[in-house]
């Protein structure tokens, strides 16, 4: 059977983020279970090699690169519709929530969240109106959709009007580099990042929908009433519209106290959950919430939002705060930082929390999605 991907996400020479992350560890663990399949990998630039999984995958570069709202449709609705049409591949598979309309091959089609849909604000008009337009359709043209949360499945059912029995779930996860480290180690991370002084831990791309403004309130907040040493460190890179989240740093305080490291390596992400007092993920909206999971790997306590589709990840192993709110947010800060057994507790709790999740788990899930569709 030939199966394509979308593998545009699997970008050369830079970390994975959240979708490239999803593609990677789930089409990996599916071309190396499946040998006897032939899986087309369609990128939309040069590909690094170590994205060839196994010798059952072909790649493909299809022009243009698809990085802008005139290019996607040219490559999804040009350039892919075309390439499906010749081969005629029994499936078509896309993880990023983007699909082709112009083609028969039946497509399965994973979305994250609906984000574009409630805060258009944070996008470009031409981006917002592509998403508009095509996204519902994507999702009624999919014989098979998939959502990464319950929290996202029920916002498409409400939002699009798809029936809930055909949306199936796909989670996220953390891969295994994610656990606990020993005490030494701990102590040289907060020795390297934070001058030796606990912190709490920030995770994410600097963007208006992770609410960093009202983090960093929250965590002025926080420093004005207690005599606490702890620091806020702030991991991810500058994402679009963060100069609301700058004006609120340069406005604190306490703002000596906060660390914007920037993006780290994923061994260096690791000692850094596993070394902080807590981690603290409070966007107000989130299709899943990787951080929450790889923090909770790492032994490390989580505060995340009431919102969403946080506590759905969490589930009872997080402190949840009102994200839109600051004040609860500090409150939340200086309840963990006072309340030792609750932090124990949020540790023990979260390392149980994680087993639900797997990326073998969520990898056999989207399989038999495709065997599904290609068997109908």
């Amino acid at each position: 059977m030939d199966i394509a991907v979308n593998t545009r996400f699997l970008l050369p020479g830079g970390q994975l983020e959240g979708i490239g992350r999803f593609t990677f560890e789930t089409v990996k663990r599916i071309v190396t279970a499946h040998p006897e399949h032939t899986f087309h990998f369609l990128f939309d630039r040069a590909f690094d090699a170590r994205y060839l999984f196994a010798p059952n995958v072909v790649p493909h570069v299809l022009f243009p690169p698809a990085r802008h709202p005139f290019l996607w449709v040219a490559w999804f609705e040009g350039a892919v519709a075309w390439w499906l049409q010749r081969h005629r591949p029994a499936v078509f598979l896309s993880t990023d929530g983007y699909s082709t309309l112009f083609t028969s091959v039946p497509r399965v089609t994973v979305m994250h969240d609906l984000a574009f849909e409630h805060y258009p604000e944070h996008m470009s008009v031409l981006e917002h109106t592509y998403y508009q337009f095509f996204a519902p359709r994507f999702a009624r043209a999919s014989e098979q959709l998939l959502a990464v949360s319950e929290a996202t499945k029920q916002d498409i059912v409400q939002t699009y009007g798809v029936p809930a029995s055909a949306i199936g779930i796909v989670h996220n996860a953390a891969n295994n580099l994610f656990r606990p480290l020993p005490p030494a180690e701990q102590v040289a991370t907060r020795e390297r990042f934070a001058a030796g002084k606990p912190y709490f831990l920030f995770v994410g791309a600097l963007h208006p929908r992770k609410n960093l403004s009202n983090l960093l309130r929250a965590f002025d907040e926080f420093k004005q009433h207690t005599n606490s040493p702890a620091k806020l460190l702030v991991v991810g890179r500058t994402a679009w519209k963060a100069g609301p989240m700058f004006d609120v740093y340069q406005q604190m305080q306490h703002r000596r106290d906060v660390h914007l490291t920037g993006r780290v390596s994923e061994e260096e992400l690791v000692q850094l959950y596993a070394a902080a007092f807590a981690t603290v993920y409070v966007p107000y909206f989130e299709g899943f919430g990787i951080p929450i999971i790889e923090a909770q790997a790492c032994a490390s306590p989580v505060i995340t939002s009431n919102l969403s589709s946080m506590p759905e990840v969490a589930g009872d192993a997080a402190l949840l705060v009102d994200p839109l709110n600051p004040v609860a947010i500090a409150a939340g800060l200086l309840r963990l930082w006072q309340e030792p057994l609750l932090r124990e507790q949020l540790i023990e709790k979260g390392l149980l929390n994680t087993q639900r999740f797997s990326w073998d788990k969520s990898a056999a899930a989207l399989w038999q999605a495709i065997a599904s569709v290609a068997g109908r």
